[in-house]
């Protein structure tokens, strides 16, 4: 991503990928303003900006108003929003107003691209921001010394298409199985919670799939696994994790297929279009 223009305006969320994208944009060479949200964004973030604010969560109108002010003419949307907490959202009139166009469907996919619609009208181009750290997302192929035996493969293919269809529905990006059985779906509570939930269900031998929902907008909400998930797995002693590679944020990959090798823990990328050749 070269700066056609020298600002760059962040949406930031909770974890390390807001701080590392602003870091990847003033390599790139832009000047960062971030936006971020009580209670879900590190106000630490400020020392890695041109300029930094909080709002809350519904503050549409106050975070365009920012990144007029501040010249931007590009943004993008790095980091996750606590769902749970997300509920709680006062909206001001501009959200209020996005709110009413979704009448029905409240899922994290209609919501996010009628926000990004919204960024768009007043003249924000939306980027992704991997293509500002393409490094971090998750290749494919078995990423451990250990390599997924038949059953496991048998999983992930049953398992895959209901992802998918799961996905299409806006539902979630994780699903965990055992022995072509569907233990857990990730719903409101997030990844690291469904698969914690998952493992106290059905525990030794799990299999956790993290994958891309069908219609998904890639600029706002990619799938991401990092330490923390394989020290869940790690605890429940599942078998293995496979992720969509191209489309899954992997952060701190060489600690976490370290820990995963330590504990015989199978980690494999895959392209959609490889699960059924296996």
């Amino acid at each position: 991503m070269r700066p056609s223009s020298p600002n760059i305006g962040i949406i930031a969320g909770s974890g390390q990928f807001p701080l590392l994208t602003a870091r990847a944009a003033r390599a790139a060479g832009y000047r960062v303003f971030i936006c971020g949200f009580v209670g879900q964004t590190n106000a630490d973030l400020a020392a890695e900006a041109d300029d930094f604010i909080l709002v809350h969560l519904g503050q549409l109108g106050r975070l365009l108003d920012f990144f007029k002010e501040c010249g931007v003419t590009r943004v993008c949307l790095a980091g996750a929003i606590k769902k749970a907490r997300a509920l709680d959202m006062r909206p001001d009139l501009r959200a209020a107003k996005v709110l009413f166009k979704l009448r029905k469907n409240h899922g994290d996919d209609a919501i996010l691209h009628t926000v990004l619609e919204e960024l768009q009208a007043e003249g924000l181009e939306v980027r992704q921001a991997a293509d500002l750290l393409p490094d971090l997302l998750g290749p494919a192929g078995v990423l451990t010394r250990q390599k997924p035996d038949e059953q496991t493969w048998n999983s992930i293919r049953y398992g895959w298409p209901i992802g998918k269809a799961l996905g299409a529905h806006d539902i979630g990006q994780c699903l965990v199985l055992l022995k072509n059985m569907v233990v857990a779906v990730e719903a409101l509570e997030g990844t690291d919670a469904v698969l914690d939930r998952g493992g106290l269900l059905a525990g030794r031998g799990c299999v956790a799939l993290k994958m891309l929902k069908p219609k998904q907008d890639r600029r706002a909400d990619l799938p991401s696994i990092g330490l923390t998930t394989i020290e869940i797995l790690v605890k429940h002693n599942y078998a293995c994790l496979a992720y969509e590679a191209g489309r899954t944020l992997f952060f701190d990959r060489e600690k976490s297929v370290s820990l995963a090798d330590e504990h015989d823990l199978v980690i494999v990328g895959l392209a959609a279009e490889d699960v059924f050749k296996t």
